[in-house]
């Protein structure tokens, strides 16, 4: 249905069309006024978003070429001059241990009342984006900003919320996802507008009634500009409901390497709604090796062997802490992957030790407060920043001074490409799109809580290991047909363990295979995968 249209002289005429949700509840959220707002929205921003996209292209095509990153020149005076973001309200100073998870109604529910600080409702990496997840998150977000929100089970045990639940944090779609359903002259809006737009519409004023703010984490940023962007978002969106500037507060994760490179631009631009940066170490490994895709000699070792300990990863994370702190922001930790293990005590204490280490570096290192993916593991994580905070924070904490050079950044990582290593990205991978496809964006696998994130360095590690001629440690050249092989032997594998319980498993793997061995590397694995979702 056409829902609006914009007739002024500086925005060219525009119609905005919606496809009704699966389910009537999700409807009345898809009203004339909300969906006229993201057509504002679409009509303003999303020619700079394709803008933007554009840049990316051009810039890798200079990687792909032979550059580096480096810091800009243009942009020297914003890093060495002295300025602060504003104050972010009471209720966001203490964040020492926040819980993310997709907008599934339970699932909601449990991390809002798991005792966390934040909980960040994840529409991006740990949500499948079929328009019934898209509308129903939307639902789910409305009930829980007005703490209505409730679940029954199938054994009618009753889920509803404490009366102190987690801060709610929404991290919409990255840039560069599309939202099918909704669209602008026939255009596709994309998905960041429509998840950002729908929520804010209805729950903004809502929340500052409440004595609380609308609260976003950013993803998938690549430069300032993009920032700039969303700052303009903001700015717009503040301004057309009546609500004074600066109120939005928003966290950027610093989850690709240009972005590493920006960080202080990135804070200046964001600095009146800036809520600091968080380290998404996860999608920061799979843009260490889209940049380096076709650089030969900086080919990572096995994904088990690119921990927070690699003196490249050392140095954005501590370079992070370093720029957060002396402009007055938050410096948030990374995300804890590893969920309690059941029936295995032995695997459950290495588990919980991983993240005691892991926490405890974060704490130690000046981090303002972590990640986890299940509540289990709040108790190690809260414990570890305990140990250190005197305060809500560490933002007074003396800045560290020591030099975080460019060649810090994109040091070579260290260690070996096995051919364990190879059959578990296989295995990790396959499995991941195959749950992905049906519907389904945070999937256990092996003992940890996997989102969209890790399946991208699944994939772009076969493809830049096949890419670069890699051999593993055992002798075994990764080449194409090996990576195939392995994909099919995988793909009986599946089917032989979930049975009936596997649709689409072969839609999955042909999309995996051509994610991992095609000539051309394939700049996000959800967009492809999103044109074969259903509905």
């Amino acid at each position: 249905m056409v829902v609006h249209t914009s007739d002024s002289p500086s925005i060219p005429s525009a119609a905005l069309t919606c496809d009704p949700a699966p389910s009537e509840a999700a409807n009345t959220l898809l009203t004339p006024a909300a969906l006229a707002f993201v057509e504002s929205l679409a009509v303003r921003f999303g020619p700079r978003i394709a803008e933007a996209l554009r840049r990316r292209q051009d810039r890798q095509a200079r990687f792909d070429a032979g550059e580096t990153p480096e810091f800009l020149s243009e942009t020297a005076d914003v890093r060495d001059d002295d300025w602060r973001v504003e104050p972010v309200p009471a209720f966001l100073r203490d964040r020492r241990v926040e819980i993310t998870g997709p907008t599934d109604r339970k699932m909601m529910i449990n991390a809002l009342n798991s005792g966390a600080k934040v909980f960040m409702a994840d529409l991006e990496d740990s949500t499948s984006p079929t328009w019934a997840n898209v509308t129903e998150g939307q639902v789910n977000l409305f009930d829980a900003v007005r703490n209505s929100i409730s679940f029954v089970n199938a054994a009618g045990k009753r889920y509803e919320l404490d009366e102190k639940p987690a801060v709610l944090f929404v991290r919409p779609r990255g840039l560069h996802l599309p939202e099918k359903h909704v669209r602008l002259n026939g255009e596709p809006v994309p998905g960041a507008l429509v998840d950002f737009g729908l929520f804010f519409f209805h729950n903004a004023a809502e929340q500052i009634a409440r004595g609380v703010v609308p609260c976003f984490y950013l993803p998938k940023l690549e430069s300032h500009l993009e920032a700039r962007i969303w700052n303009d978002v903001f700015v717009f969106a503040q301004e057309f409901l009546g609500i004074p500037l600066g109120t939005i507060k928003a966290t950027v994760l610093i989850e690709t390497l240009p972005a590493a490179f920006e960080m202080d631009e990135i804070l200046f631009e964001l600095r009146q709604h800036s809520a600091g940066l968080n380290c998404g170490r996860w999608d920061y490994i799979f843009s260490v090796i889209k940049v380096f895709r076709e650089h030969t000699g900086r080919v990572l070792p096995d994904r088990a062997e690119v921990g927070m300990t690699q003196p490249f990863m050392r140095a954005y994370t501590r370079l992070l802490v370093r720029t957060c702190h002396r402009r007055g922001a938050h410096a948030m930790g990374g995300m804890s992957a590893f969920i309690p293990v059941k029936n295995d005590p032995e695997a459950n204490e290495r588990a919980f030790a991983s993240v005691k280490a892991d926490k405890a570096r974060e704490a130690g290192d000046g981090h303002d407060g972590t990640w986890v993916a299940h509540p289990g593991l709040l108790p190690v994580a809260r414990a570890e920043f305990d140990s250190v905070l005197t305060g809500s924070n560490q933002i007074d904490r003396p800045v560290m001074t020591d030099p975080i050079v460019a060649a810090d950044l994109i040091a070579k990582a260290t260690g070996s490409i096995t051919d364990e290593g190879v059959a578990a990205n296989v295995r990790v991978g396959l499995r991941y799109v195959h749950q992905w496809i049906n519907g389904r964006g945070c999937v256990p696998l092996y003992n940890l809580m996997e989102d969209a994130a890790t399946a991208e360095i699944c994939r772009s590690q076969l493809w830049q290991w096949v890419r670069a001629g890699s051999i593993t440690i055992e002798g075994a050249p990764v080449t194409a047909e090996r990576v195939e092989q392995l994909i099919r032997d995988e793909t009986r594998a599946v089917r032989a363990e979930l049975g009936a319980d596997a649709p689409r498993l072969d839609e999955a793997g042909a999309l995996f295979q051509r994610l991992c061995t095609d000539p051309e590397f394939v700049e996000f694995l959800t967009l492809p995968a999103y044109e074969l979702l259903n509905g």
